[in-house]
């Protein structure tokens, strides 16, 4: 039997921003849906962060979601299996009041799981494993230690494994408690990675800068081989051009419209030029242009790393300051309340 695994989908994020949710349709409407017809899947498993804020939703982000996915959903006779993430618990210190489980409740086909419980899918023990907190994590470990599930999928926060291509989880729980699993799934993390059995599988879309670029969509997995497949999602929304005395006459702007675009600026001998290159850009209608210039980094980065340290996203280049900071402090901790105070920035611009 073929499931689908989705994670990590966000509705509400950016302040319920529209741009943002047209692009989710892109997804949903062309890959997603079809998808799951083509396939007649019956079954879908959503490791967690269905919504964007801990501490409510907009009335017309919530209308969009359920008109766009938990109708659609329930139309096509789905069931769906949910796990409570980090964005979705209302508390940091306990799963007990949850978004999932309050706006989710007219779906029957809705299973929202806020305790680790195992289910059976044609004949297959998952193990659903929500967000571990203070409140859960002892009763969490003690029945990840009990259980003979050969498959376990949850919203973990693992240390050693990539936030993005830019970050390693340094804080987190030890991986150990997992290798006993045939195959372990999570979201959380929303660029994929894996290591022996543990498969981080990302979101489905861009929402953030440092998610530009990097592959996302969903999952197939199949009950009987364990084995998972990627479903790609093609669409984008951040792009970054490097503009090195570019001829805005051959440049194709059009590509980028409604998109959010940076600009970053290599080698600009011509002002004139430069200026016709960025009103091409504006004549397009991107949604967002951002125009980064000066690198010049007077010997702190070798000619090969600057290509990298232009393309590093904000909170990247806050963790590396932390992390070469000469501080007695616990590294681990700053970093961890540095990226709670980023995303909550990222929500009110």
């Amino acid at each position: 039997m073929k499931i689908a695994i989705i994670t990590d989908q966000h509705f509400g994020c950016r302040k319920n921003s529209k741009l943002f949710h047209d692009y989710f349709l892109n997804f949903y409407n062309d890959v997603f849906f079809p998808a799951l017809e083509k396939e007649g899947i019956t079954t879908i498993i959503d490791m967690g962060d269905t919504f964007d804020s801990r501490k409510g939703i907009d009335f017309s982000a919530l209308t969009w979601a359920k008109e766009n996915y938990f109708d659609r959903l329930k139309e096509m006779g789905i069931t769906v299996h949910t796990i409570v993430g980090n964005h979705t618990a209302y508390y940091k210190n306990t799963n007990e009041i949850n978004a999932v489980d309050l706006l989710l409740r007219e779906y029957d086909n809705v299973k929202v799981y806020s305790e680790t419980t195992s289910i059976l899918v044609d004949d297959l023990s998952i193990l659903l494993v929500p967000w571990i907190n203070p409140e859960n994590e002892k009763q969490t470990l003690g029945l990840i230690n009990k259980s003979s599930s050969p498959v376990c999928m949850g919203h973990l926060e693992l240390q050693g494994y990539k936030v993005n291509d830019y970050v390693v989880m340094d804080h987190g729980l030890n991986d150990q408690p997992f290798e006993k699993f045939e195959k372990v799934y999570s979201g959380h993390f929303h660029t994929r990675s894996n290591r022996e059995n543990i498969y981080y599988l990302g979101n489905p879309y861009e929402i953030y800068w440092n998610d530009c670029a990097d592959t996302r969509g969903f999952h197939w997995f199949d009950t009987e081989t364990l084995e998972h497949t990627p479903v790609n999602n093609p669409y984008r929304l951040f792009y970054k051009i490097y503009y090195e005395d570019t001829p805005h006459q051959t440049f194709d702007a059009r590509e980028y419209e409604d998109k959010i675009v940076k600009v970053i600026v290599r080698k600009k001998t011509d002002l004139t030029q430069f200026e016709k290159f960025i009103d091409k850009l504006y004549s397009a209608n991107v949604a967002e242009l951002k125009i980064v210039e000066n690198f010049d980094f007077a010997g702190w980065y070798d000619k090969e790393d600057s290509s990298e340290v232009e393309s590093e996203d904000t909170l990247s280049i806050l963790n590396r300051y932390i992390e070469e900071a000469e501080i007695s402090l616990d590294k681990s901790v700053i970093k961890k309340m540095v990226d709670e105070i980023y995303q909550e920035a990222c929500e009110i611009t």
